[in-house]
């Protein structure tokens, strides 16, 4: 495996704590019925829940078209919630892509009445408004008929690598791989490392992650880990209801609160935080998700500082919130703001203040411990940061 250093092309990720991650695709067109029935599970995995023939899924393929989808309005609509990167879908499970592939006609352009090329208008929007773009590729193929035994390394060889090399050449804004479908009895960790090595020698600054056997970040799923594991980058990947790809009528949605303090969570621990949007089948972002995102983005404009480019909390998992850090300065992210207006700190700065006005607070050592002096009324009922600042 690779030696090369890692921290320079992970300098970026480090510093931005927080992503959108996409999975669109034709299964938005059923958006979880199929024959009238509502399939169970996720949205994106109808074809293989509801046993969907081949030839029956193709025809589902062909009534994709999102007239409504705008690029922009998905990069403005990551960049105004605080998101600094974006990872769609380019090709999931389902072997459909969205991007032009010369390997294969099972895509956007040509195997729909759409004709747009999508990940290259993606990455072009998100890197026109200073985002960072992921493209997301999965080693599972239900649609190729190689994609299993005897004839996966065939598949790997003449169809995998190809399209993984369309998409690392021909689009240069991709700055993150991120594979997944790597749990089925044809990969091995040899075919991993492989795989990886092929992948970096196409661009050394990528960042891979560690789903294609090997790795520069890990990625935990639905959860933030109890603890960060020390030395080792990471990234929880989060749906906003039960489903990644869009289903019509699944409404189990998360509270702004709670993912907001999910993000914050991770942060804590040193992690990343992927948060999963669903488009509909016309390219629109469903009303639950944006004004998610908006009131996210609202925090955000505040707090960000006490999010991006953040340390692991020096000073574990209070009872009241967390602890983020950065430089001379650790932010204590208070969830249950005290009644009594006295908030203690498992430190002694020489200074607090808020960070919403920069107004300094009183302070008084207590055995040891600090307590900061803070207003009676909370800047925030998510999370409010009391910044400490040392000499």
């Amino acid at each position: 495996m690779s030696t090369e250093p890692r921290d320079p092309r992970l300098a970026w990720w480090r510093e931005a704590r927080f992503g959108m991650f996409i999975h669109w695709g034709a299964y938005a067109v059923p958006a979880g019925t199929y024959k009238g029935e509502r399939i169970p599970g996720l949205g994106e995995w109808i074809m293989s829940s509801a046993k969907i023939p081949l030839a029956e899924y193709e025809e589902i393929v062909r009534r994709f078209n999102p007239a409504r989808f705008d690029a922009d309005d998905w990069v403005r609509a990551a960049k105004n919630a605080g998101m600094k990167y974006i990872v769609i879908t380019a090709k999931h499970h389902d072997g459909f892509a969205l991007f032009d592939s010369k390997v294969s006609s099972y895509d956007i352009v040509d195997a729909t009445p759409y004709h747009h090329d999508v990940i290259r208008e993606l990455a072009t929007a998100a890197h026109r408004h200073g985002l960072r773009f992921g493209a997301y590729y999965s080693i599972m193929d239900w649609h190729h008929p190689d994609a299993k035994a005897p004839n996966f390394a065939r598949y790997v060889e003449r169809y995998m690598k190809p399209q993984l090399r369309e998409l690392i050449t021909q689009y240069p804004e991709i700055d993150i791989l991120w594979f997944d479908g790597e749990k089925i009895a044809e990969w091995s960790e040899a075919r991993g490392e492989e795989m990886y090595e092929f992948v970096r020698a196409l661009e050394p600054s990528l960042i891979i992650n560690d789903r294609v056997g090997v790795g520069d970040f890990r990625t935990p799923q639905q959860e933030v880990p109890p603890q960060g594991p020390p030395g080792v980058d990471w990234e929880t990947c989060m749906t906003m209801n039960g489903t990644w790809g869009f289903k019509s009528y699944d409404d189990d949605w998360k509270d702004t609160r709670t993912l907001l303090r999910t993000l914050i969570d991770a942060a804590s621990k040193g992690g990343n935080f992927l948060l999963n949007v669903g488009p509909t089948g016309e390219g629109t972002l469903p009303d639950p998700i944006s004004s998610r995102l908006a009131e996210m983005g609202a925090w955000m404009h505040v707090n960000g500082e006490a999010i991006y480019g953040t340390t692991v909390s020096p000073y574990g998992q209070p009872a009241w919130g967390r602890y983020t850090a950065k430089g001379n300065r650790v932010y204590a992210h208070v969830f249950d703001w005290p009644k009594d207006g006295r908030l203690e700190v498992a430190a002694a700065p020489t200074r607090a203040y808020l960070l919403v006005d920069k107004q300094s607070l009183n302070m008084e050592r207590t055995g040891t411990t600090m307590t900061i002096h803070v207003p009676a009324v909370p800047p925030s009922t998510i999370a409010s940061v009391v910044v400490l600042e040392f000499a």
